[in-house]
């Protein structure tokens, strides 16, 4: 099978570093997101307005800002949706010298106990997509998550804040999730449906690189219909702040924690 033929060589035909040139001064953690309307809000809030990087794909120049927030450094990009494309622009981010990737995104759900824009720490992801596969050995999941979970947790107890831990199942087929896949998933233990994790995670082992990711919730697919809640990035955006803030702090204190 093509999703067998897993190759650990590190020097491919065409690399990151092929594309893009090492970036002085580089911060070593980087804070992605996925939505637009997030991210401009983010660094509105934050003054994230100087660009110290950027690279490019068909669609247009991706820009990596300079946060500084609790006294550190560090960058802050949007990613594009799904495994290929945000693994893509990860790798070149980390080819210019960043070493950890702190991401949080929305996420379905598949537990309707956990409330619109709650927080998901997921601890091993499904591999239901392509990308992961050319990155770690065949495996249906894969661990993620194991640095700084403790320090997620401790910035959400301090706040006082409820979380939910569990698998998520990273799927590139988001209009193929049925109810016989999704019944099948939540028996295996995930919480969560999403499109990236289990490749970014794979990325980051094979580069040897730092990746932590957390999820607010949004649609809730345990349902006997599809329930849209919060999803669209324009609906619920005080609560999707208030992520923001929890992942801007959890920037901060990698990064100080890095030095």
């Amino acid at each position: 099978m093509i999703l067998e033929e897993y190759d650990s060589t590190q020097t491919a035909i065409i690399n990151p570093a092929d594309i893009v040139r090492p970036v002085e001064n580089m911060p070593h953690t980087v804070l992605a997101c996925f939505s637009h309307i997030t991210f401009v809000r983010m660094r509105k809030e934050f003054k994230a307005e100087k660009i110290i990087a950027e690279t490019s794909s068909a669609a247009g120049v991706i820009h990596v800002y300079e946060c500084i927030c609790r006294g550190e450094r560090f960058g802050m990009v949007l990613l594009p949706v799904g495994a290929s494309a945000s693994v893509g622009v990860v790798e070149e981010i980390y080819a210019m010298g960043a070493e950890t990737f702190a991401v949080f995104g929305n996420c379905g759900v598949l537990d309707h106990s956990i409330e619109d824009c709650g927080i998901i720490i997921p601890i091993s992801a499904v591999r239901d997509e392509g990308t992961s596969y050319h990155y770690f050995p065949v495996s249906d999941e894969i661990a993620v998550n194991t640095q700084y979970k403790d320090v997620f947790e401790n910035i959400l107890d301090k706040r006082k804040i409820e979380y939910t831990e569990g698998k998520t199942w990273t799927t590139d087929g988001f209009y193929r999730e049925t109810a016989d896949k999704a019944a099948k998933r939540r028996k295996e233990g995930c919480v969560c449906v999403e499109m990236e994790c289990s490749a970014l995670a794979a990325a980051a082992k094979f580069r040897k690189k730092e990746f932590f990711e957390f999820f607010y919730a949004g649609d809730n697919l345990d349902a006997e219909e599809w329930e849209q809640r919060s999803l669209g990035s324009d609906v619920g955006l005080e609560k999707k702040d208030s992520v923001c803030n929890l992942a801007v702090e959890l920037a901060a204190e990698i990064e100080r924690r890095r030095q």
